[in-house]
């Protein structure tokens, strides 16, 4: 399971990078790049930062 970011959509609010350091940045050009770390995070987790994005440019995939 991984996180799909529609960088269209992303306003830069750095929700998800606050909540996952280790999975998302916040580029300087203000948006949202999930980085691939291979690692497989906790379900809960994804879930947490996808529902807490404001604008919602996050989902599961």
């Amino acid at each position: 399971m991984r996180i799909v970011a529609d960088r269209t959509v992303c306003a830069g609010h750095g929700m998800c990078e606050a909540l996952a350091p280790d999975l998302f940045r916040v580029g300087a050009d203000g948006i949202v790049a999930p980085v691939d770390t291979g690692i497989s995070s906790e379900r809960d987790l994804l879930e947490l930062v996808v529902d807490s994005c404001p604008v919602q440019a996050l989902r599961l995939a």
